[in-house]
């Protein structure tokens, strides 16, 4: 483990909460690391249009192979410095996704409430579960470690970040209760309740993460050296398959995935309007 793994790890330490085997690759998915996805080279848009054209592009003219020419196949040194680094704004703002995800199965379950029908408490329970584990005990606390004390020392968002955490630590109250109410069936006195901590978690993560997302990311670059700024892409990435397994994630995703399945809104085409 590099040194800022081993950073992370000494922060981190102590029981955690861990995802369990669904997280793992369990889908039949190939397993790879985002570095891995991102550091491909830049070559491979010259070959991919023959690919998806029905050709190969090892094939020309009148079908003879031909041996690649070195247009297109770059040498090592050419390959390591074509590869795209996952930066450590990217790394947040793609869990910020997950997140906007969870936040459209709660308002699924307001929908539902609303109209009077059974509270759906199995995929609510399951989307708090993720924002729990995935977004308050690891995403938040990443920020809290690593971004909002390099920008409070730059004398940056002076004002903003205490309002974060704040913001941090009246969601997990939020979650915690929704967690408890949606934990088994829910009783007709407690549909209230768990309607309005839905309805103010949502209130309150969408401005706070379109903030940091226009905002507090960007401030990022200017408060943190390059070099550290690459140490701490590394340090998130090891910690996230620490945490939640080799799939990590990707893993994830494809829990927030089968919740949607279960309540029916994973067909994005049903969110299209008609005009």
């Amino acid at each position: 483990m590099t040194r800022s793994g081993r950073a992370a790890s000494n922060w981190f330490g102590g029981p955690e909460a861990t995802m369990r085997d669904e997280a793992t690759g369990d889908r039949g998915t190939p397993i790879v690391h985002r570095r891995q996805v991102l550091g491909l080279p830049v070559a491979l848009p010259v070959v991919l249009p023959v690919v998806l054209a029905g050709g190969s592009p090892a094939l020309t003219g009148g079908g003879s192979a031909q041996r690649p020419s070195s247009a297109t196949t770059p040498a090592p040194d050419q390959k390591q410095a074509a590869e795209v680094p996952v930066t450590p704004p990217e790394d947040l703002m793609r869990e910020h996704g997950v997140l906007k995800r969870v936040l459209l199965i709660y308002r699924e379950g307001i929908r539902r409430i609303d109209a009077g029908e059974q509270v759906p408490a199995h995929p609510l329970h399951a989307g708090a579960r993720v924002i729990r584990d995935f977004i308050e005990d690891y995403h938040e606390r990443l920020e809290e470690r690593y971004v909002f004390p390099r920008l409070l020392n730059a004398g940056k968002l002076t004002d903003t970040v205490p309002v974060l955490l704040q913001q941090h630590q009246r969601g997990r109250v939020l979650t915690g209760r929704i967690l408890d109410a949606t934990a088994r069936p829910t009783p007709q006195q407690a549909r209230r309740g768990l309607l309005a901590d839905m309805a103010a978690f949502i209130r309150m993560y969408e401005p706070h993460e379109a903030r940091e997302d226009t905002v507090v990311f960007p401030a990022m670059r200017e408060a943190v050296p390059p070099k550290e700024f690459a140490e701490m892409a590394e340090t998130f990435e090891d910690e996230e398959h620490r945490r939640f397994g080799p799939s990590g994630f990707t893993g994830i995703v494809g829990q927030v995935a089968d919740i949607e399945k279960e309540l029916g809104i994973y067909d994005l085409s049903q969110f299209t309007p008609r005009v």
